[in-house]
């Protein structure tokens, strides 16, 4: 597949500009026919790992969030479909399946498979880069036994959410004791927003009434008994309602969810740039740098900085208008990235990596072994690709609504050539010409431009089909 079938950035740093490249010349490999076992681009996106070929929720659930700048090279829908296939009658939806037998995988620890629930933050996201509204109301079934499912069988008496650990994807995070999770019932919120949101898509008045009730029921429950304002953080609960006194990266899935109040989201921006928890020299670990836990070897969830959660914290930030400092934070990331696809002093080659360190370059290790997966562009490509194109220059694109928002913190040689909004081409590209700084946009139908600079100038205008330009100076 040639590479510029994908939309194609600019970017002043070339280097860039190539792992974005590169990133998207690597994903044909990973997308995988589960009966042959064989490279197909009509398979599934996997991992694949000791000939056996396991479908992850909470990985398929956040890669959709870069497919689907693909320019339809690959189907951001595929492995999402796939789970909901996989719904049994009472509604439940496993975390990981074998797809050679189509069979859930479960541990002691989280016998009942549960995982992360964001099926409808995803839905959201997949319907404003499609315009597919018929899908909302195909997959909105599903959505709605997933979540009876939940609250039937996790939803306790205190308006919490009681699962496993295990339950979150954090393996080793040193969470003991945890009953209440912070980052499940976090995400329950999120989803049970978006349900809301989709259900206004829909223009069904009662889903939309039914989870924005859900919604506040569960924020004000998670401010309530998890905030602690001594250390501004929010924390998992054992079984008694005790905060439990473990810093995590889980706390920042209240940000995602619009929890926190200004003030609270003020005092957990605070932990990020402090190097103390969590403004370490390669943001975000996943562990509060002061825990007695905390490896500089990453150690798995003891200290690693993983994409997945850094995407995570950076989408929570622009939640609260932190454009800057989430822009600051993924260029800082990405050149952490681009070290780790040298060689390092051991000669070994380098890669995309699930996990790095958290003070310097170099992929992290566990109990002083290699553990982190090579080329594991399921969660890298949030980084590399999805960043790249919101956060460093700076992009949000919604079809339904035909607009591009641009926000730009600083004047730089930036943008993106031959995007593909269904099916209307558009190239927005920012240069310096003898007349200043030029806006030269392409496009194959009307939308809607707004362009916010250095928080300074901000216009929205309309874009006809064609090509034009627009001068900084002169807006």
């Amino acid at each position: 597949m040639n590479k510029h079938d994908f939309p194609k950035i600019h970017f002043y740093d070339q280097d860039f500009v190539d792992i974005y490249n590169k990133t998207w010349s690597w994903v044909s490999s990973f997308w995988i026919n589960p009966e042959s076992g064989e490279q197909d681009t009509n398979g599934l996106f996997i991992y694949p790992e000791n000939d056996q070929l396991t479908i992850n929720q909470f990985e398929s659930i956040l890669s959709s969030f870069f497919l689907v700048y693909s320019n339809r090279n690959f189907d951001s829908n595929k492995n999402i479909d796939y789970f909901y296939k996989m719904q049994e009658e009472n509604g439940a939806i496993r975390s990981k399946y074998d797809v050679k037998t189509n069979q859930p995988i479960l541990d002691k620890k989280n016998p009942e498979g549960v995982g992360l629930p964001l099926f409808a933050f995803a839905e959201y996201n997949l319907f404003h880069k499609s315009a597919n509204k018929k899908r909302i109301k195909d997959v909105m079934p599903y959505l709605q036994k997933y979540m009876d499912w939940l609250n039937e069988n996790f939803k306790k008496e205190n308006g919490l959410y009681s699962v496993p650990v295990s339950a979150t994807g954090m393996t080793n995070s040193p969470r003991e004791n945890v009953c209440y999770p912070v980052d499940f019932n976090a995400c329950m919120a999120i989803n049970a927003s978006y349900m809301s949101a989709l259900g206004d898509i829909l223009n069904d008045k009662e889903i939309s009434f039914q989870y924005r009730k859900l919604y506040f029921a569960i924020k004000t429950k998670i401010n309530s008994l998890m905030w602690d304002n001594d250390t501004g953080f929010y924390y998992d609960l054992d079984e008694n309602e005790a905060r439990l006194p473990v810093k995590t990266i889980a706390a920042y899935w209240t940000m995602l969810a619009e929890i926190p109040n200004a003030d609270k989201a003020d005092l957990l921006v605070e932990h990020l740039n402090n190097p103390n928890t969590f403004g370490t020299e390669h943001p975000f670990p996943t562990l509060s740098a002061d825990d007695p836990n905390f490896s500089e070897e990453g150690n798995g969830f003891c200290g690693s900085v993983m994409p997945a959660y850094n995407f995570m914290v950076i989408k929570g930030l622009e939640k609260y208008g932190q454009y800057e400092f989430a822009r600051e934070c993924a260029i800082r990331h990405l050149y952490f990235v681009l070290e780790g696809l040298m060689p390092n002093e051991n000669k070994e080659p380098g890669d995309l990596f699930e996990a790095y360190l958290p003070n310097k370059e170099g992929k992290a290790k566990r109990n002083k072994k290699d553990y982190a997966r090579s080329r594991y562009i399921i969660t890298a490509g949030l980084s590399t690709i999805a960043l790249m194109i919101e956060n460093v220059i700076g992009l949000a694109i919604s079809l339904p609504r035909k607009t591009v928002d641009w926000i730009i913190p600083n004047l730089e040689i930036m943008g993106i050539e031959k995007l593909s909004l269904k099916r209307n081409l558009i190239t927005i590209l920012s240069n310096k010409s003898s007349r200043g700084w030029e806006i030269q946009m392409e496009s194959e139908k009307l939308y809607y431009f707004t362009i916010n600079i250095l928080d300074q100038k901000k216009k929205t205008l309309p874009i006809p089909s064609g090509k034009c330009s627009m001068l900084i100076d002169k807006l």
